[in-house]
């Protein structure tokens, strides 16, 4: 049965989720950025920034920048904002509106100067059941809106709230997979993000497939180490929400972290290189919020270590690249 359901972010990827969700019968409250956006979705049936060129089936779908109008009497709220703007979103939004309602977290990124996860920090700050549901990848946005067949991630620890969601969503184009593990999942889909940068370092400088295999083959490893520390739990990496996830971000010429990573390569400065981008690059600030949340020296993490250096300690790409070169295994 289609229920309503509120998704909060007006980016990409919020609206790939509106359009999954709207194409699946599904009434939808949009809450966007301001009253322009509003208007011009209304109006045109697109969002102007992001995804412009899907059409958007407004009988299902009510663009708003109140927040109560969208939360109140949802049955599903999907927070899709960038981690950076989690805290000045939450900071707009009352406990009791989100009483009845099922919280979704598509975000990818830790919530800056906190060192928690967007799931723990919505559900902590807000008074809320600690019982969210993660949806993630393996997807780009921008394969969503071409309808490229896309498997979707629900994870979380309520089966039959997993379920239920699941039966909401009914794109021919989109398979849905359950997991039971959506705090580890959170983490994977922050931690890819920088190895997709260290990727796109390698292609800006040179490097081919066969090191770009053993940079990403040696991030794995670097990857199960940082998640069993900080999640602890059983779980197979090589499903598809882990390491899929991870190497769709990794390769893409979608991913934004990547084509950070090759602007840097090519010698910009990391200032000039986020300003050149049109979306947050949610690796770069993860990088610096993973550094100071890991303070084992136990950890064997070369590779993200390395990304940190360039990112945040002025390190030389190409330098940093040979170093790695002789610690990859």
């Amino acid at each position: 049965m289609p229920e309503k359901i509120a998704v909060i972010g007006s980016g990409s990827w919020a609206t790939a989720l509106v359009k999954i969700f709207s194409e699946s019968g599904n009434k939808v409250s949009w809450l966007v950025r301001n009253k322009k956006q509003a208007d011009y979705i209304v109006n045109n049936k697109r969002n102007p920034r992001y995804l412009s060129q899907v059409e958007l089936d407004l009988n299902f779908i009510q663009p708003t920048t109140q927040p109560a109008d969208a939360l109140l009497q949802a049955n599903w709220v999907i927070f899709a904002v960038p981690a950076a703007y989690v805290q000045t979103t939450v900071q707009q939004l009352k406990n009791e509106w989100l009483q009845q309602a099922q919280i979704i977290v598509s975000i990818k990124g830790f919530i800056p100067g906190t060192g928690k996860i967007p799931g723990q920090y919505i559900t902590d700050t807000l008074h809320l059941s600690n019982d969210y549901i993660v949806l993630s990848g393996p997807c780009h946005a921008e394969e969503i809106a071409l309808h490229k067949y896309t498997y979707v991630t629900l994870s979380g620890y309520n089966e039959s709230n997993l379920t239920k969601l699941q039966k909401n969503i009914l794109c021919p184009y989109i398979k849905t997979i359950l997991n039971n593990d959506a705090v580890g999942v959170e983490y994977v889909a922050i931690l890819k993000n920088i190895i997709a940068i260290a990727n796109g370092i390698a292609d800006s400088l040179q490097y081919g497939d066969n090191f770009k295999a053993v940079l990403t083959s040696n991030a794995m490893r670097e990857v199960q180490q940082i998640v069993n520390k900080l999640a602890p739990q059983q779980r197979n990496f090589f499903d598809s929400v882990y390491f899929g996830d991870l190497l769709a971000t990794a390769y893409s010429d979608y991913s934004r972290n990547r084509t950070l990573g090759k602007l840097v390569g090519r010698g910009i400065q990391v200032r000039k290189a986020l300003q050149m981008m049109e979306m947050v690059t949610e690796g770069y600030y993860a990088s610096k919020e993973l550094n100071s949340i890991l303070q084992s020296p136990r950890l064997n993490i070369p590779v993200i270590n390395s990304v940190y250096r360039i990112l945040h300690a002025h390190a030389n790409p190409y330098y940093e690249m040979k170093l790695l070169e002789q610690q990859l295994q």
